[in-house]
């Protein structure tokens, strides 16, 4: 079975409700026959939104332990230079953000599919698939 890596706007869809991916996103860590893996960098991005956009330091607590779940499932990614050298490449390649190629890099370099609410940098350049056509059938 493929594990899935999964970027940072999985894993807040997953906890705010109000999210068009949350109920998939949901699902996805919750199901206890997938493996779930991510990147370090996931951590980061998670505070940031938990404490700038959403105002709520508070929710940095559980998004947190989901992350640190999957380090005893498929892992926590840590971005080495190789890691980011190939992320500089995709980044180039794609017209998007280091921090999203570095995502692709880490699927790419482990072999895992990766999943994102991010239509626009992943989803829409086939480097990503939704929440919703993550798992397999």
């Amino acid at each position: 079975m493929t594990t899935l890596l999964l970027d940072a706007s999985v894993l807040l869809a997953a906890f705010d409700p109000e999210d068009d991916h949350h109920e998939p996103a949901r699902a996805l860590l919750e199901d206890v026959e997938t493996t779930l893996a991510t990147l370090d960098l996931a951590r980061y991005e998670v505070a940031n939104v938990a404490v700038r956009a959403w105002q709520t330091p508070e929710s940095l607590t559980p998004l947190l332990a989901a992350i640190e779940r999957l380090v005893d499932d498929g892992g926590v990614v840590v971005s080495t230079n190789t890691l980011l050298t190939t992320a500089a490449e995709i980044a180039r390649r794609h017209t998007i953000s280091v921090y999203d190629a570095a995502y692709a890099a880490a699927a790419e370099e482990g072999g895992y599919r990766l999943v994102s609410c991010d239509e626009r940098d992943l989803v829409s350049k086939s480097l990503a698939v939704f929440p919703m056509s993550a798992r397999p059938t």
